[in-house]
């Protein structure tokens, strides 16, 4: 994959936006995201298109894209299950590998159960669970893989696949 293309588009996608995750209970996602996590509660609405469905927007500080978390309140939804068009993860992303060390102490010391850091050889990372089941993982920032022989191409090979 090259990072330049060859054919420069007038239209490109900028970054991420946001995640919508489903919840039981809005009340206890924000617990977790903001009184846990320290995001930011940045709106507390209804859905549009969902009136019945209660909506919270968190925000890494304040609304910014590609830091934000929505939270959409169905009680009566079966459990979801992984699989083919389920979302394995998402990331939530610290500055250091400091940092990352200080998180993992500070969520074990809340009774969170967290993984020991994980070196991905390009950044590093930790996984925990939301409560309703959605994982987590908070990973400092990528630095690309460089070689003597690199040309700006990522380094070739499997992908890991040892994430929990």
């Amino acid at each position: 994959m090259s990072e330049t293309p060859s054919d420069p588009r007038q239209l490109r996608i900028t970054g991420l936006h946001h995640i919508t995750l489903l919840c039981a209970d809005v009340t206890r996602s924000a617990s977790f995201y903001r009184d846990l996590l320290g995001m930011q509660l940045v709106e507390r609405s209804h859905n549009p298109d969902d009136p019945n469905a209660e909506h919270l927007l968190f925000g890494a500080s304040g609304v910014s894209g590609g830091t934000m978390v929505t939270c959409m309140a169905y009680p009566d939804l079966e459990e979801g299950f992984v699989g083919r068009g389920s979302t394995h993860h998402f990331a939530l992303g610290v500055e250091s590998d400091d940092e990352l060390s200080a998180w993992r102490d500070y969520l074990r010391s809340r009774g969170v159960d967290v993984t020991d850091v994980y070196d991905r050889g390009t950044f590093k990372s930790i996984y925990l669970r939301d409560p309703d089941g959605h994982l987590v993982e908070i990973a400092t920032q990528y630095t690309p893989q460089r070689s003597e022989n690199d040309e700006g191409r990522p380094p070739e090979g499997p992908a890991s696949s040892n994430a929990p």
